[in-house]
C-alpha cells in the first residue's frame, strides 16, 4: 500500500471538512458572500476603539471586548532580573541593620536556590546607592534611573509583583506565556491573535535582542519566548538581527530582480492554494500570507532601519550607543519606529541583569545601558502623540533578596533570586501616571498590600488592550487555553484609567 496515495491523504476527517465548506462557500457565493474574507475581517473604529466596518483588521470576530485604553504594547523586558532595592523600591531602614541576620521570620522557610541554599548565614545588603523623590508624584527612584526619574509622573510603579518560578528560564518563559512549561503561545502572539494587524507591510510582533556591559555571561533566551505555540504560526514574533541583513533570507539572491521574484511567488500561490483547497490546513494558508507579507517586507524593513530621516536632536536623546547597531538604545529607537508603523507588539529584550555578585558594579553599567534610552522612548512617544495608545512596560522576570549572596564588603555584594516580591514600571496607554501600587515590608522581602501575580499582569495588558483575559482562549488537550493561566485572575482596575 503507497502510503503517500492521495487517497489515503484525504481521509474522511479532510473529506467532510472541504464538502462542508465547499457546500457552504457555493451558498454563500450565490449570495454574493465571500466566507473566507468575512473570517478574516474585524474592524475597528478609532475615535470609539470599537469595532466598524472601515477598516480591516484580521483578528477574531467580536473583539475588542471592551474600549481599549492601548492599541500597541512595547514591552522592555530587563532578563536576568533587576534589583527593586537599586531601582524602584526604596528602604532606607535597611542601612540601619547593615549585616544583621535576616530573621527566620521573614524568611518563613522561603525555598533557596542551590546558590544561597548553603549558605549558613544572610546578612542584610542595604543598597550603596541613594534614592531621590522625582516628579511632582514624589515617586522614589535609584540614583541609577536619573532619565527614567524624569518621565516618572508618566506611568505606573508597581512594587509587588510576584512569581512561583526561582529560577530565570522558567521564570522568563512564565512572563512571556503566562506559563513555566516551554511551548505556549507567547503574549506577544496572544495580542496578534486576537487583535490582528494594525499595518500591512511588517510583522504584528516583532522582537530585538541586546547584551548589556554589565554581565558578559547573560541568561540564554531561546525562540520560543516569542514563538505562537499552538496558535497559527503567522502570530509568532519576528525577530529583527543586528547584521547587515535584518531578517535572514528576505533579501532577494543575486539576479533576481523583484518583477521575477513577483511572478514566482504567483506561481507558488498557484499552487499553495491548490494545496490548501484539498487539506484545509490553516497552516498553507498561514505560508501563503508569509510569502506575501515578506514580499512587502522588502521594502518596508530597510526603511524601518533606515535613520537618515531622524534629526539629531532624536538620536541624541537616546544616547551615544544609539549609533550602534544591536544595542539597547538602538533597538529603543527601532521601536518607537515600529510603533509608528503600526507594529501591534514591539518586545525588547536586554540581557545582563542577574547580578549574584559584584552588582554596584555590573547594575550600574546595566542601568547605564538601559536608563536614558528607556526615558528617551517614553519621552518620544509622547511628543509624538503615540504614548496614550501605546503601552509601554519594564521589568525583569523575578527580584533580589535582600541579603546578601557570596561575599559583602564595604563597596561589593551580591542578591540571590527572589520570587516573593519586585518592581516595574509602566507608563501610557491609559496607566495612570505619577502613581505607585502595592507595598512590600520594612526588608522589601514580602507582599504587605495589593499582590500582583504574573497572571495578573497578563490580564492587566489584555484588559488595557481592550481583551477580557477570560474570553481570550483556544481549545488545547482538554483545555481552554489562554495567557493568564486556569486559576482566577484579575486586571489591575486601579491602575488604569
Amino acid at each position: 500500500m503507497n502510503l503517500h496515495d492521495e487517497s489515503i491523504r484525504n481521509n474522511r476527517r479532510v473529506f467532510l471538512k472541504s464538502s462542508g465548506i465547499s457546500l457552504g462557500s457555493i451558498a454563500a457565493a450565490s449570495l454574493g458572500f465571500n466566507p473566507l474574507t468575512a473570517a478574516q475581517a474585524n474592524w475597528v473604529n478609532n475615535d470609539t476603539g470599537l469595532r466598524n466596518a472601515s477598516e480591516p483588521s484580521g483578528g477574531l470576530p467580536g473583539l475588542p471586548h471592551h474600549k481599549p485604553t492601548a492599541k500597541r504594547v512595547i514591552y522592555l523586558f530587563q532578563s536576568g532580573a533587576p534589583s527593586q532595592y537599586e531601582t524602584f523600591d526604596y528602604k532606607p531602614g535597611l542601612r540601619k541593620l547593615a549585616k544583621t541576620e535576616l530573621p527566620a521570620t521573614i524568611r518563613n522557610g522561603q525555598r533557596l536556590t542551590g546558590m544561597t541554599s548553603g549558605q549558613s548565614s544572610f546578612p542584610i545588603a542595604p543598597s550603596m546607592f541613594d534614592f531621590k523623590q522625582k516628579g511632582e508624584s514624589g515617586t522614589w527612584v535609584s540614583d541609577l534611573l536619573p532619565h527614567l526619574g524624569q518621565v516618572v509622573d508618566k506611568g505606573c510603579v508597581i512594587r509587588t509583583m510576584h512569581t512561583e518560578a526561582i529560577n530565570h528560564d522558567p521564570a522568563i518563559t512564565f512572563f512571556q506565556t503566562g506559563s513555566q512549561l516551554a511551548g505556549r503561545p507567547s503574549m506577544g502572539a496572544w495580542v496578534a491573535y486576537g487583535l490582528g494587524s494594525m499595518n500591512q507591510n511588517l510583522p504584528d510582533y516583532m522582537v530585538m535582542v541586546s547584551r548589556g556591559t554589565g554581565r558578559a555571561a547573560g541568561q540564554p533566551l531561546y525562540d520560543r519566548l516569542w514563538g505562537s505555540g499552538v496558535l497559527p504560526g503567522k502570530h509568532q514574533g519576528v525577530k529583527l538581527r543586528s547584521a547587515a541583513e535584518p531578517i535572514l533570507y528576505l533579501s532577494n539572491p543575486a539576479g533576481c530582480p523583484p518583477e521575477i521574484r513577483r511572478r514566482m511567488l504567483d506561481d507558488l500561490q498557484t499552487l499553495n492554494q491548490q494545496t490548501l483547497a484539498r487539506t484545509m490546513d490553516s497552516e498553507v494558508a498561514t505560508r501563503i500570507q508569509q510569502y506575501e507579507l515578506a514580499f512587502r517586507m522588502q521594502t518596508a524593513v530597510p526603511d524601518l532601519m533606515d535613520l537618515s530621516d531622524e534629526p539629531a536632536s532624536v538620536l541624541e536623546k537616546y544616547g551615544p550607543e544609539v549609533h550602534k547597531p544591536g544595542t539597547y538604545a538602538r533597538n529603543c529607537l527601532l521601536a518607537r519606529r515600529m510603533i509608528e508603523r503600526d507594529v501591534r507588539f514591539v518586545q525588547l529584550f536586554h540581557m545582563g541583569w542577574d547580578q549574584h555578585d559584584n552588582l554596584p558594579s555590573h547594575m550600574s553599567k546595566q542601568c547605564l545601558d538601559t536608563d536614558q534610552p528607556s526615558a528617551a522612548l517614553i519621552s518620544d512617544l509622547q511628543e509624538r502623540g503615540l504614548l496614550d495608545d501605546t503601552l509601554v512596560i519594564w521589568g525583569g522576570e523575578f527580584g533580589r533578596t535582600v541579603y546578601c549572596q557570596g561575599q559583602f564588603t564595604e563597596k561589593t555584594y551580591g542578591r540571590d533570586h527572589h520570587p516573593r516580591c519586585f518592581s516595574i514600571f509602566m507608563a501610557g496607554g491609559g496607566v495612570k501616571g505619577g502613581t505607585v501600587y502595592g507595598t512590600t515590608d520594612e526588608f522589601g522581602y514580602n507582599v504587605v498590600e495589593n499582590p500582583v501575580h504574573v497572571n495578573d499582569l497578563h490580564a492587566t495588558i489584555l484588559h488595557a488592550l481592550g481583551i477580557d483575559h477570560r474570553k481570550l482562549t483556544i481549545p488545547f488537550q482538554g483545555l481552554d487555553l489562554k495567557l493568564s493561566g486556569v486559576e482566577q485572575r484579575n486586571p489591575i482596575l486601579e491602575i488604569l484609567t
